[in-house]
């Protein structure tokens, strides 16, 4: 067993960072700039906290303007534009629900009209939900967690692409869970495999314009999602099955995201790199 957590629990998706003890790894504070996307602007759903936040302070370091969507988190998204300022950034904040393809268009909107276009998308937002009996599994649970994890990022997508120039860059957030499954949780893995075939295809639809479409897969990360997903019992083991018996931060995941943003990976598209303390999923 995972002895660095007590046993935790929040009641409400996506789940709160500010009420998580101890706090997530977030704010990037070792990391060391070399203002990799300087000049550029990014746009990230699900950016208020976890791994969402890390990557937006990330790319702020790095020089990036940021936006970010959020739910219901205020005091997390706040917390996360203050750290993006406070790297000599402009932060937009901008609530709602990603998985409304009106709010999808008018969150482009708003964007657009404080940064002018969007050189980075990162489609992050998602749910999950437990369930070890699949023939219980509920209907309109299902729909939710598709809207959310994966007609989110098809919305989001088809109305930033008009914004984003050629040779843009647009990252996905799936899981390890798309490669080895997750019994408790058919739908968000069928959810995040749909991602990476998503991933896939549209790197190969924008090749002309050179917009690179890449994506993360991170494993068991200490996110506010887990308390907000598990009970106690189970959030306490987090992480304690991979190869290196933890957990991961949220600041160990940014990494790849900035690299995928950045001219480090000119010559990578349709790719899925693997943040998820060694397992080895062979795709």
């Amino acid at each position: 067993m995972n002895e660095t957590f007590a046993p935790l629990t929040q009641d409400q998706q996506p789940g709160s960072e500010a009420l998580m003890s101890p706090r997530p790894d977030s704010a990037m504070a070792s990391w060391r700039a070399a203002g990799k996307l300087a000049g550029k602007t990014a746009l990230i759903s699900g950016g208020d906290s976890g791994i969402g936040r890390a990557v937006a302070v990330g790319f702020a370091k790095e020089g990036a303007d940021v936006a970010i969507t959020w739910l219901n988190e205020r005091e997390d998204a706040a917390e996360t534009v203050a750290l993006i300022e406070a790297e000599g950034r402009r932060a937009l904040s901008i609530p709602g629900d990603i998985g409304n393809p009106d709010f999808a268009c008018e969150l482009v909107r708003q964007v657009v009209a404080e940064f002018q276009r969007i050189d980075i998308l990162v489609n992050n937002a998602a749910e999950q939900h437990l369930c070890e009996d699949f023939a219980e599994i509920p209907v309109d649970q299902v729909e939710r967690t598709f809207r959310t994890n994966i007609l989110g990022q098809f919305w989001l997508t088809k109305s930033a692409l008009p914004h984003i120039p050629d040779g843009g860059a647009i990252i996905n957030t799936t899981s390890v869970t798309a490669y080895k499954g997750s019994p408790a949780q058919v739908d968000y893995a069928a959810t995040k495999g749909a991602i990476v075939a998503f991933t896939r295809s549209l790197a190969m639809n924008l090749m002309k314009r050179r917009i690179r479409v890449n994506a993360v897969a991170p494993g068991p990360i200490w996110t506010p999602l887990i308390p907000a997903s598990y009970p106690a019992d189970k959030t306490a083991e987090h992480g304690s099955a991979v190869p290196m018996e933890r957990p991961g931060q949220p600041d160990e995941v940014a990494p790849s995201y900035i690299f995928l943003a950045s001219e480090d990976a000119s010559y990578m598209t349709g790719q899925v790199l693997h943040p998820n303390g060694g397992t080895v999923v062979n795709g």
